[in-house]
């Protein structure tokens, strides 16, 4: 019921900046917070940083400081602004979206995007 198209993603030197951008679709009403994960190979799927509709704001401490996640509410959109950009942060990155009271409601669907490869090169 929900569609998530992530773009901006691609090949970027260490210390460079990349700006992923996530349009929903769909039943937007049931959104309601935004977010970015990320998955390199081998390794598990984690999160990045979220924004619920309201504004609140949630990051992974190895992107605090880098990273800004924004949201235009009325183009259903997400961005995520990486700067100082390191080999580590190299991975397929997922947008994500959440109905209400995810997590507690039970049987809440998680939605996801296709996901867009990030690539820091040393």
């Amino acid at each position: 019921q929900v569609q998530l198209v992530e773009s901006g993603g691609g090949l970027v030197q260490a210390g460079g900046s990349l700006r992923l951008s996530c349009t929903a679709s769909g039943n937007i009403f049931s959104i309601d917070a935004m977010g970015w994960f990320r998955q390199a190979p081998g390794k598990q799927r984690e999160l990045v940083a979220t924004i619920t509709r309201g504004g609140s704001l949630n990051y992974a401490d190895s992107v605090k400081g880098r990273f800004t996640i924004s949201r235009d509410n009325a183009k259903n959109t997400v961005y995520l602004q990486m700067n100082s950009l390191k080999p580590e942060d190299t991975a397929v990155y997922y947008c994500n979206a959440d109905p209400p009271l995810y997590g507690l409601v039970s049987g809440s669907r998680r939605y996801w995007g296709q996901g867009t490869q990030v690539t820091v090169s040393s």
